[in-house]
């Protein structure tokens, strides 16, 4: 760039530079500017204001509008929504909004502008009456619930959608305590707003779901009713409940008549559950750990659930018998005369910081298909259990379904509810089906209190374990005899290199008096599973619930005497915000238990810290029980009393000088050593002697 051009270029931009600042505006220009530039932007806004402010039908849509309101209504239809009213009024329109909780109202849209959101209402109510078609003339509200009852359940079936929307057991008090004022006086398995499912109707365009509809009740009695949708031409769709006397379960059927004329024959129909688990326990731990949803295969001999902690959604496609909403101690089962086709699954926990969480522990849901003819009178039947969890009711349950229509049917598998109530593994829930719950139910048949008969089983397991228990416990009062004797050997041996030495000696001496080293361990291995079957009875026991006894108001649940609300950090999850006495009780004695036990044992020098872990296991058990029904530590407690008695009594019958002359009787024998014993006799040998030559050679390498 040579000398010329730099010149003209600065030339040029002082030319542009003063032309700016020779026609630049006034300050009083450019405020004026600005104020013509708001009121403009203003303009422009109310315009787009007006613009939006009102709206209209088309001519097509509101003819269309009167129709509908005409056919599924006549001439003096009225419609109700939640927040619309339409009513044909001499031929007009009149509708009413209710926005915000202000009513905005139009006596015809033919004439007057409508607000947005009143043209949009009444395009979806239009559109919604032209896409259910025949259906239409069923979603005009009514309030035609019914109530069919008997001695042990009570039902509300709601017009709409034709759903037992209350299930009211009568001889259950509620125990829940909640601020909820729905909840009431007897145990309701699920409430108004808990508990809807419907059937999903379906043509090659078109489904219709039975939840949006209002049925009708025809065929009244105090114990069926018959809910029905009625249309134009002739056809009916409804749901018919029946209840039996003193009876848990409901016999629910789809019945109809000429759908053909409004369905397509070959679509398959849907069925959708959800409901919204209840607490019904003052203690929520337990119900949150056991309640979820149960399901049983056709064919299978078991029921399989969804896990009760966390969420969980499973899509199964093979046919299913049952599907049942579990809670501890009440259940909503859905059974299928024939079977479901497959089904999804899901269950959600209510988040803990919910304002519902204090009411509600899941909410529940259910997707299945099931085979359908719109030409099939009956295309659908179900049986409904609602009631409790009581083994004696579940195992009943047969007999109960046989009452009714199809119900003894011989091809109608064996439903295994009783798999609703959680006894333990195969071994546990033998003994608590074959001996726990009939002696219990047995006991229940004359004695009032429970707590008695929780006394008088744990007498009898006693007493039947006696036998198999006994010659341990006359081992572990020779034991206590022997333990000047073994204390003697220990001392005679104390030397590591002699540890097989002193081994033999012990069990040489327990051999000479008849004992044996392992007497105290066999009791509790022969006790075991009845403990791990009482353990998982107990929890599950329904008719403990609300039952009191002494101090315990209620043996199903913890006997606090002492509660707080703050939460002990790492065992609050276990062990709750109280202190049960009767766990209390329990873990002093099972302290005491202990201490009897360690008397008969002689104490292992290498292991001084074993005595003091045999003496925290009962405080780990207080941990760990202390959240548990009462009625099971109560179990316990009582066990733990008669075990120690008889291990006194036991020790009572044992005499020393008897144990005395015994072991002089038994030195004088000639000693005939077992197979087994020389075996035995030649391993120690051969494993002292490589100890001590071992030892030579570790001492030789430190002499070096």
């Amino acid at each position: 760039m040579d000398k010329n051009t730099i010149i003209g270029l600065l030339l040029m931009m002082a030319v542009i530079f003063g032309f700016n600042i020779l026609f630049a505006p006034s300050e009083e220009e450019i405020a004026q500017q600005k104020q013509e530039q708001v009121a403009s932007n203003q303009d422009k806004k109310d315009s787009g204001d007006k613009q939006v402010a009102t709206d209209s039908l088309s001519a097509n849509d509101f003819a269309k509008l009167k129709e509908n309101l005409k056919n599924y209504g006549g001439d003096s239809a009225v419609i109700k929504t939640a927040d619309l009213q339409v009513a044909l009024v001499d031929g007009k329109v009149k509708a009413s909004l209710n926005i915000d909780g202000k009513a905005q109202t139009v006596n015809d849209a033919e004439t007057e502008a409508l607000s947005p959101a009143m043209a949009s209402a009444l395009r979806e109510l239009n559109n919604t009456y032209t896409r259910n078609g025949d259906f239409s003339a069923m979603m005009t509200p009514r309030n035609d619930s019914v109530v069919i009852k008997n001695d042990s359940l009570q039902l509300v079936i709601s017009s709409k959608g034709a759903m037992i929307t209350r299930a009211t057991l009568p001889n259950y008090k509620s125990s829940h305590n909640t601020s909820n004022k729905a909840f009431g006086k007897y145990v309701e398995v699920f409430s108004p707003g808990e508990n809807e499912y419907g059937f999903m109707l379906n043509t090659s365009t078109q489904r219709y779901n039975t939840q949006d509809f209002y049925f009708e009740p025809v065929e009244k009695t105090d114990s069926s009713v018959l809910m029905a949708l009625n249309f134009p031409n002739g056809a009916q769709f409804g749901i018919r409940y029946t209840l039996r006397p003193d009876n848990y379960v409901v016999h629910m059927e789809v019945v109809q008549k000429n759908m053909n004329r409004v369905l397509d024959s070959s679509n398959p129909m849907y069925f959708d559950w959800k409901q919204k688990m209840r607490r019904h326990e003052v203690d929520g731990m337990f119900e949150e750990r056991n309640s979820t949803l149960y399901y049983k295969f056709v064919g299978d001999d078991d029921a399989d659930y969804l896990t009760e902690s966390s969420e969980q959604k499973e899509n199964f496609t093979d046919a299913m018998k049952w599907v049942a909403a579990k809670n501890q101690y009440f259940s909503s089962v859905f059974i299928a005369q024939k079977q479901f086709s497959g089904m999804t699954l899901t269950s959600v926990p209510f988040d803990k910081k919910s304002p519902e969480f204090n009411d509600y522990l899941k909410m529940l849901t259910v997707h299945s298909e099931i085979e359908y003819q719109a030409d099939n009178a009956n295309p659908a039947s179900f049986f409904l259990y609602l009631g409790p969890n009581r083994y004696k009711v579940l195992n009943n349950i047969d007999e109960m379904i046989k009452q009714y229509p199809g119900g003894d049917n011989p091809e109608f598998e064996d439903l295994h509810l009783t798999r609703l109530i959680p006894l333990g593994w195969t071994l546990f829930r033998w003994i608590n089906t074959w001996v726990v719950i009939p002696v219990f139910d047995w006991l229940g048949s004359f004695i009032g209190s429970y707590g008695i008969i929780i006394l008088i089983l744990t007498i009898l397991i006693k007493l039947v374990l006696t036998p198999l228990t006994i010659k341990s416990y006359r081992s572990q009062a020779v034991m206590k005899i022997l333990a000047p004797d073994v204390k003697a050997i220990n001392e005679k041996y104390s030397d590591q290199a002699d540890a097989m030495k002193r081994q033999q000696k012990t069990m040489e001496l327990y051999r000479s008096a008849g004992a044996s080293m392992f007497g105290g361990c066999l009791p509790m291995l022969l006790q075991m599973p009845v403990l791990i079957a009482v353990f998982a009875f107990f929890p599950s026991c329904i008719e403990l619930r609300g039952q009191s006894f002494l101090w315990a108001h209620d043996l199903s649940a913890p006997d606090a005497i002492v509660s707080w609300t703050t939460q002990i950090p790492l065992i609050s999850s276990y062990f709750g915000n109280h202190i049960s006495l009767f766990c209390l009780l329990m873990t002093a004695t099972n302290i005491l238990y202990t201490y009897v036990s360690m008397q008969s044992q002689s104490q292992n020098q290498s292991m001084p810290g074993m005595k003091w872990m045999m003496y925290l296991m009962p405080v780990f058990f207080l941990v760990f029980f202390n959240h548990y029904a009462s009625g099971l530590s109560y179990y316990y407690f009582v066990s733990l009393l008669i075990t120690i008695a008889t291990t006194y009594a036991v020790r009572a019958s044992v005499k020393e000088e008897d144990v005395r002359a015994k072991m002089a009787e038994y030195s004088k024998k000639p000693k005939k050593k077992s197979g087994w014993m020389a075996r035995m006799e030649e391993m120690q040998r051969q494993q002292q002697a490589a100890m001590r030559e071992q030892q030579k050679r570790g001492g030789g390498k430190k002499r070096r």
